[in-house]
């Protein structure tokens, strides 16, 4: 799949909190509205340098929709209201100020390898993923 087709959820590949988000995404977008892309790879890094983020150090998940980029909580509830119900309930959680939202964000995002582990390299995707992920 191209970037062109939908918004793309970028997410470290290494991490395993962000691979497991990756596997709900694959699970719960049962429309396939989004696309998957680790900030490893070629398309990653593109987007990445792209929107104007670091493409070496890895601290936020991204979702890129075109032109725009969300960031932080923006993009958890980017994806949580794109996913439809039961998940566009958690947007109710947008009530609390976005300055607060992200910097509880943040200390989970910068201890998450301590928290969650890391794998030494990206996590391929299975066969039954195909499509899923930006190959470009």
């Amino acid at each position: 799949m191209s970037v062109a087709e939908g918004p793309v959820i970028l997410f470290d590949g290494v991490c395993k909190l962000c691979s497991a988000w990756a596997n709900f995404i694959i699970e719960h977008d049962t429309e396939h509205r989004f696309r998957l892309c680790s900030v490893q790879s070629a398309a990653g890094q593109r987007l990445l340098g792209q929107h104007g983020y670091p493409t070496d150090t890895f601290e936020t998940m991204l979702v890129s929709d075109g032109e725009r980029c969300f960031e932080k909580s923006a993009a958890f509830f980017f994806v949580m209201n794109r996913l439809g119900w039961p998940w566009r309930g958690l947007l109710v959680f947008r009530l609390i100020p976005r300055p607060l939202r992200d910097w509880l964000y943040d200390r989970i995002a910068l201890n998450r390898y301590r928290l969650f582990g890391r794998y030494e390299l990206c996590q391929l995707p299975s066969a039954d993923h195909a499509g899923r992920f930006v190959d470009e």
